[in-house]
């Protein structure tokens, strides 16, 4: 603990400080122009999201998840597909990738709780950062192996 201040101040902060990371950094992200973000093509372990259904169950629970980006003017919604059409296709591929980013960068920032927090707290905070990022790092990875896949379909189609 680097800063020692009272424990209301510390528990305000502490309570504070994860929401403001996260709207934050949604708000970044969601004026990063798209060209910046280049989804990596799918990975074979994911086998086309089946990997995170049987793991997580992750389809059970994804759409109970909050989607920031429809928070902030440009924001991409994920809530829906909508269109299948191959350029919305890549689109929603491309900001699920954008959204993963935002998250792995907010869990970035836990470590800065350890400038005003015993370890314990410090601890326990970080640990609200993965509970707080990490379901969303699954789903949205879940929906880019599968967007792969139904892209590729796409692909050998014809449409």
């Amino acid at each position: 603990m680097v800063f020692e201040w009272p424990s209301g101040w510390v528990a305000t902060l502490n309570v504070v400080s994860w929401p403001v990371v996260q709207i934050s950094l949604g708000w970044i992200f969601t004026k990063m122009p798209a060209h910046w973000f280049a989804p990596p093509g799918p990975y074979r372990w994911e086998s086309g999201g089946k990997i995170y259904e049987r793991i997580f169950r992750v389809r059970h629970w994804k759409d109970r998840l909050p989607d920031g980006a429809q928070w902030f003017e440009g924001g991409f919604a994920k809530s829906r597909l909508g269109p299948r059409r191959p350029e919305q296709l890549q689109r929603f591929l491309l900001e699920t990738w954008r959204g993963e980013l935002c998250h792995w960068s907010a869990l970035a920032f836990a470590p800065v709780f350890v400038l005003w927090n015993p370890p314990w707290a410090a601890f326990v905070m970080m640990l609200c950062g993965l509970l707080l990022n990490l379901p969303c790092i699954v789903a949205l990875r879940y929906n880019r192996a599968r967007l792969h896949a139904v892209l590729g379909r796409c692909t050998t189609s014809g449409s």
